[in-house]
């Protein structure tokens, strides 16, 4: 059992360093391709290309873990609206029509 363990461990540190090393040169050869030819820009060499995957993931994707399908949201939605009053909910109701973002104008009475 133990040795099974190892060998998972090992295929899944093969396939991410397989797939680090594929994106890494996707992202080289996608800037080398358009950015020099369209912006004046340097090629980058394939670590530069891994350090600029690696601050794309930092600043716009994180390291957090994607817990939870649509379908568990819906079940725990679900009991939350089951144990509102009916109160709570007309409340909850009116506060989804009336949502609007920070830009959009006010609601005219």
């Amino acid at each position: 059992m133990h040795s099974n363990k190892a060998a998972k461990i090992a295929k899944i540190l093969l396939m991410v360093l397989v797939a680090t090393t594929v994106f890494g040169f996707v992202v080289m050869e996608l800037w080398n391709a358009l950015m020099p030819q369209i912006f004046g820009l340097r090629a980058l060499t394939f670590w530069q290309a891994l350090g600029l995957l690696l601050l794309a993931k930092l600043l716009f994707g994180g390291f957090h873990r994607h817990s939870g399908s649509p379908a568990r949201w819906r079940h725990r939605m679900k009991e939350r609206w089951e144990q509102m009053t009916p109160e709570e909910r007309d409340r909850f109701r009116q506060g989804i029509r009336c949502s609007r973002g920070p830009m959009d104008r006010p609601v005219e009475p």
